[in-house]
């Protein structure tokens, strides 16, 4: 069969798949006379009346509120700038602005000095100061506490105290992400006197300077936050915000049409014409700083062969189940750092699609008859729907794939102790820096929970990673994450194939919702109708 018409008889099969599942729809291009960050939805402050309760319906739960056991966006978006706030943020330009530190500077090399903002307390009167940015750092850094997010802050050498309102960041080495991880969720300000009462118990009681306050979770349901009255910067718009679990799409977003939920979040892109063709609902589409990828055990055989992890690679049409599963939302990725991230380099080249090359590589690895393997995801549609299509493209070389699906907790636990053979994610960035997905995904220390569920490892990768945490000139670390990404596509870590957007249905009159390029909803412009 020739290569065109393959790609015809896949898309048909791709998009009879989606319909199936989900009802299909053409994917509409970006609507006119919005900025690069939002389409169909403004992020400009809201003109609406404050106060009322914001219902926010998400495919997943969160499966932790602690900053420093954060394992996936939905749980960062909860308390990101609502409950936790950090030392600094990043605004809607992708630009470092002050938050509980009113002011920075570099001293020196490895010395960073921010001064506070006064008069802050945390929510549970706790007074805010240069010792509960001390402790939280500790808390983060000590073994005994176990955080799977203490890679992030490893540079940092000591935490000193120079008086109340004013403390210094001495470093163990040039670290040029810094102000990026404590712009980040996990670099949110805990209370002192929370950490000593709740220790790990933390994720059930969070505890903040932010605007709001968190009031309850029921597993599985909800999360409700409300007002901070003792806020100390912009009073908060909402009296409540809840975020509600709801995992049918076709159910988030009837609650959006019928008033009970005002924004649902993650969007198939199988539902974007029924948001536009919706009265009752407008389409939310921002730039993302994440990226999906098929990922492969490099440590399970015959994966831990590098010829059977590039026939995989050479196998997967990505231009096919980007037009076929997401209709043309989002772009074919060719490394794990997205355009809009630093870092990103044009010059990466993935392996390409070439179906005889992969057979050979397998014949030549000794798996010319193929072999069975399964792929594991969450339940995710469009996932399911790559897994399904990914099936179809494996058996071109011979490869019997079995396509399971989680509820996504339990496919994140099995992903994390190593248990899958191949598995559809993503790498949601939480500060914009090439660090957070090279060190994360890529380096030997992050393997299992940190984020590296390939249980790739290359010594060469990661001296290269450490390199790029250590140099201060943009272009010569964008050289470095250039090379340790080349190596990454060649060796196959990963197969990246896809570049994300962050999509919304948002109910029509409700004004000021942004969804960030690290994919948390914010909500400080909010209000409804």
């Amino acid at each position: 069969m020739k290569k065109t018409r393959f790609f015809q008889t896949l898309i048909a099969m791709t998009v009879a798949v989606s319909a199936a599942l989900a009802g299909c729809s053409q994917a509409p291009a970006p609507e006119a006379g919005t900025n690069a960050n939002t389409s169909g939805q403004t992020a400009a402050p809201g003109t609406g009346k404050a106060g009322g309760t914001l219902v926010i319906a998400r495919l997943s739960d969160a499966n932790n509120l602690d900053p420093h056991f954060l394992t996936q966006i939905n749980s960062a978006a909860i308390i990101h700038h609502k409950v936790y706030e950090g030392l600094v943020r990043m605004d809607k330009e992708s630009k470092y602005v002050g938050s509980l530190a009113s002011e920075w500077k570099q001293v020196d090399d490895v010395t960073w000095e921010f001064k506070l903002r006064t008069g802050i307390t945390f929510h549970d009167g706790t007074p805010f100061n240069a010792e509960a940015v001390q402790k939280t750092i500790a808390r983060v850094q000590d073994p005994a506490v176990g955080s799977n997010r203490a890679n992030l802050f490893e540079a940092i050498k000591e935490v000193k105290v120079v008086d109340d309102n004013t403390v210094q960041f001495i470093l163990n080495y040039p670290y040029a992400p810094l102000l990026s991880v404590l712009a980040s969720a996990e670099g949110g300000i805990l209370s002192p006197k929370a950490i000593e009462q709740y220790g790990k118990d933390l994720t059930k009681h969070p505890t903040g300077t932010g605007p709001y306050k968190f009031e309850s979770w029921t597993p599985g349901q909800e999360v409700v936050l409300v007002k901070n009255d003792n806020y100390w910067g912009d009073k908060p718009k909402l009296d409540k915000v809840v975020f509600k679990t709801v995992p049918e799409d076709t159910t988030r977003l009837a609650m959006v049409e019928t008033g009970e939920a005002q924004v649902a979040e993650q969007l198939p892109v199988t539902e974007v014409d029924r948001v536009k063709n919706s009265a009752n609902m407008t389409l939310g589409r921002y730039a993302s700083f994440s990226s999906e990828h098929i990922g492969i055990n490099n440590k399970k055989k015959p994966f831990d062969d590098v010829r059977v992890r590039q026939a995989i690679a050479l196998a997967i049409d990505k231009p096919t189940i980007i037009q076929g599963v997401y209709n043309d939302v989002g772009t074919v990725a060719h490394s794990s750092i997205s355009p809009t991230m630093v870092g990103y380099s044009a010059n990466v080249k993935d392996l390409g699609y070439d179906i005889e090359k992969a057979k050979k590589l397998l014949a030549d690895a000794g798996y010319a008859n193929g072999f069975k393997a399964t792929v594991y995801l969450n339940d995710n549609k469009a996932r399911v729907n790559v897994a399904e299509v990914l099936q179809q493209q494996l058996k071109q070389i011979n490869v019997d794939l079995e396509v399971k699906v989680l509820e996504f907790g339990a496919y994140i636990d099995a992903a994390s102790k190593g248990e899958t053979d191949l598995f559809i994610s993503g790498w949601g960035n939480a500060t914009g820096d090439a660090d957070y997905n090279q060190y994360n995904l890529f380096h030997t220390k992050s393997h299992g929970a940190p984020g590296n569920h390939s249980f790739y490892s290359n010594p060469e990768v990661d001296k290269l990673i450490e390199e790029g945490r250590k140099e201060k000139d943009e272009e010569k670390r964008k050289q470095i994450y250039e090379k340790a990404q080349q190596l990454e596509m060649d060796e196959v870590a990963v197969v990246p194939y896809r570049f994300a957007e962050n999509l919304a249905a948002i109910e029509k009159g409700v004004e000021g919702v942004w969804i960030s390029p690290a994919g948390h909803i914010e909500i400080d412009e909010i209000t409804l109708p």
